[in-house]
C-alpha cells in the first residue's frame, strides 16, 4: 500500500506560475483494496477485537458485588484475595482476575492494597453457599455459643489467601453468594488439593446446613447432599457446636437463634422498648 495513499500525480488546477501552487489532496482509493493493505488491516483489527474480549471476559475487574454481570452467576467463577472476615460465613475479597498469570502479586501496578481507605468500596462481599455459622454480637444482640471459634477457624484458614468463588447470585445485602474453594501449599497430606470451605465447615460443627425457608443455595443437589452428609457426621462425632447438643436443652441452630431474635425484636417494636 502506498502510504500515504494519494495520486502521485494530482491534477494542477493553478496554471499561474507565479502564484502559490496548491494541490488538492486526491485519494487513491485502489491502494485500499490492494491485498497488501487489507491483510495487514485484518489481522490488526481481528487482534485488537480478541484482546478486547479476553480482557473484557476473563480479565476486567469488578469492585463490588453489584459490579458482577448477571451472565456470570451459576456460569463462572471470580478469584480474588480474602482481605477481612466479618463474620462465620461472610467475608471480603479483592478480585484478581488471572491470578498471577495475569501479573497479580508481582507487577508493580497489580498489587493488592492493604490499607482501610484504600480497599473501600474496592472488595466483593461473599456469602459462603450452603452454611449458616454461629452469629457473632452485633445489633445489640449477644454473641451465640460457638460463634467466636467459626470466626476465628474462617479468618485463620481464609485471610491473605487466594480463593476462587463460584458465584450463584446476589442477595438482599449487596453481597454475593458463592460456593469458595481454596488451595493450600502446605495441605497435609495432599498439597495443593482443593477444599470446599463450607463442606469444612459443616465437618468441623463450625456451621450448619442452611436451613431458611426461602433463599437458600448450595449450588446444586449433588453439592446439598455432601453437605448435609458432612452435618450428620459431625453431630455423631460431636464436633464443635454439636457437642453434648441432645443434653444441652438451651440449645439451637443458628437458624432458630435468627428467628428467636427477630421475633423478640418484633415484640420490643412493639412494646415501644
Amino acid at each position: 500500500m502506498r502510504w500515504p495513499p494519494w495520486d502521485p500525480n494530482p491534477a494542477n488546477t493553478n496554471n499561474d506560475s507565479n502564484k502559490p501552487q496548491s494541490q488538492p489532496l486526491n485519494l487513491d482509493w485502489a491502494a485500499f483494496t490492494e491485498p497488501r493493505t487489507l491483510v495487514p488491516t485484518l489481522i490488526l483489527t481481528s487482534g485488537i477485537l480478541t484482546v478486547a474480549t479476553i480482557h473484557r471476559r476473563y480479565l476486567r475487574r469488578f469492585p463490588d458485588a453489584p459490579s458482577i454481570p448477571p451472565p456470570y452467576f451459576r456460569s463462572r467463577s471470580i478469584l480474588g484475595k480474602v482481605t477481612s472476615v466479618g463474620d462465620g460465613d461472610n467475608f471480603r475479597i479483592y478480585h484478581t482476575p488471572g491470578g498471577r498469570l495475569a501479573g497479580w502479586g508481582w507487577l508493580p501496578w497489580k498489587k493488592v492494597p492493604k490499607g482501610k481507605k484504600e480497599l473501600k468500596d474496592n472488595t466483593i462481599h461473599i456469602r459462603l453457599a450452603g452454611v449458616d455459622a454461629p452469629e457473632l454480637a452485633h445489633f445489640g444482640r449477644p454473641e451465640q455459643p460457638f460463634a467466636r471459634d467459626a470466626h476465628e477457624w474462617l479468618t485463620s484458614f481464609l485471610l491473605d489467601r487466594r480463593v476462587r468463588a463460584y458465584v450463584h447470585r446476589p442477595d438482599q445485602y449487596q453481597r454475593v453468594v458463592a460456593t469458595v474453594c481454596i488451595r493450600r501449599v502446605l495441605d497435609f497430606p495432599i498439597p495443593f488439593r482443593r477444599r470446599d470451605v463450607s463442606y469444612e465447615m459443616l465437618r468441623r460443627g463450625l456451621a450448619t446446613v442452611y436451613e431458611a425457608k426461602s433463599g437458600s443455595e448450595f449450588g446444586g443437589e449433588a453439592t446439598e447432599r455432601k453437605y448435609r452428609n458432612a452435618e450428620w457426621w459431625a453431630k455423631n462425632k460431636g464436633n464443635g457446636m454439636w457437642k453434648g447438643f441432645r443434653r444441652n436443652k438451651e440449645w439451637e441452630s443458628p437458624r432458630e437463634y435468627k428467628t428467636r431474635m427477630g421475633s423478640e425484636g418484633k415484640v420490643s417494636a412493639k412494646d415501644g422498648k
